[in-house]
């Protein structure tokens, strides 16, 4: 959440370095925030299901996951808005219902919200399985993305410009989920301080994947030289010097290579977490505002940002920027803080 509050907030303005700003064409800090939201959805989404599969049995589990799905996404159309402006009824009977539904659905609608409750849909029928068949649903929605990304889908999506992996970004989208799903199961099975080695193995075991299938970049874009550079492109973090295609780390089309390696940082950062606060006992009483309210959080700092960002111009010097980011940030905390306080928490 609270790299999210950053990232939201900060990436407009010229002065701030580019990893804080979101990129099409490779993985930047900015672009890593969103997984994290996908990795987090997966591990509760696990826990939470086992036990309501236990208190309400398998059925009423599965019908409180549909309800909870789909009022995610409604919650995500209303907050996002579709593509489609009937600016006349005459323009609205031309197009009919089906052009009205693939000019609608086209690309805004199709954000984090939204691709939380399609993407959780897309998992339901193995977020109670074993985890062997969750890493096979894993490999198997990934491969699938690439195959239509291959066909059709990556040149239809930048097209279209759509964002964070537009209509068929669940695909994708579910490497990170059922990451933190697994994460869930070996927390559970370790506890905490047996389970930080094998997570941060894990962890890079997903980012060498991700970055190792970002470099078939290579196949379309034959280099010449000797040494790694034949057979490396750039790091995550660092902008591409080759043409982009498919293989490369983009959250605009939500490629595998990106949410793989955006996985792996997902389940290290975690485990940070995890020996940090469980293991030694740190604490740090604003992350825990910003965590317990996440919704509410993310509808809150919107609302706030448009309050705040159109006093600060885009060239705005760095000190202009740090100072209204903070104004921005108390804000935002007082908001969560009071409704902590009070005990009222947003959910589906």
């Amino acid at each position: 959440m609270a790299g999210m509050f950053l990232v939201n907030f900060i990436g407009a303005y010229a002065v701030i370095p580019a990893t804080f700003k979101h990129h099409r064409v490779y993985c930047s800090y900015a672009d890593t925030v969103m997984p994290h939201f996908f990795f987090a959805v997966g591990f509760a989404y696990r826990l939470t299901f086992l036990k309501r599969a236990e208190a309400l049995g398998k059925p009423g589990a599965y019908r409180r996951a549909i309800l909870r799905c789909l009022g995610l996404i409604l919650v995500g159309a209303v907050v996002y808005h579709l593509d489609f402006e009937a600016t006349s009824w005459q323009k609205l009977r031309e197009v009919g219902i089906w052009g009205f539904l693939s000019a609608a659905f086209r690309s805004s609608v199709f954000q984090a919200l939204v691709h939380i409750g399609v993407t959780s849909l897309w998992i339901l029928p193995v977020i109670g399985a074993r985890p062997g068949v969750r890493a096979l649903y894993l490999i198997g929605s990934g491969l699938l993305h690439l195959v239509l990304s291959h066909i059709f889908y990556y040149d239809w999506a930048l097209e279209n410009r759509v964002i964070d992996g537009g209509p068929l970004g669940f695909l994708s989208w579910t490497i990170p989920t059922l990451t933190g799903s697994l994460a869930c199961d070996g927390l559970l099975r370790r506890g905490p301080g047996r389970a930080v080695a094998p997570f941060l193995g894990w962890a890079l075991l997903l980012m060498v994947v991700g970055y190792g299938f970002s470099c078939l970049n290579l196949v379309d874009n034959v280099t010449e030289g000797g040494g790694l550079a034949r057979y490396l492109i750039e790091p995550p973090f660092v902008p591409p010097s080759r043409p982009v295609d498919i293989w490369n780390m983009s959250q605009q089309t939500g490629s595998i290579s990106y949410l793989t390696f955006s996985a792996g940082f997902s389940l290290g950062l975690y485990a940070l977490f995890v020996l940090g606060c469980d293991v030694i006992g740190i604490a740090v009483g604003f992350l825990r505002t910003f965590g317990r309210n996440p919704l509410a959080g993310y509808l809150i700092h919107m609302i706030v940002a448009d309050a705040i960002q159109p006093l600060v111009p885009r060239e705005a010097p760095l000190w202009y920027v740090s100072m209204s980011f903070a104004v921005y940030i108390a804000i935002t905390y007082i908001f969560l803080w009071s409704l902590e306080r009070r005990g009222i928490f947003l959910r589906m």
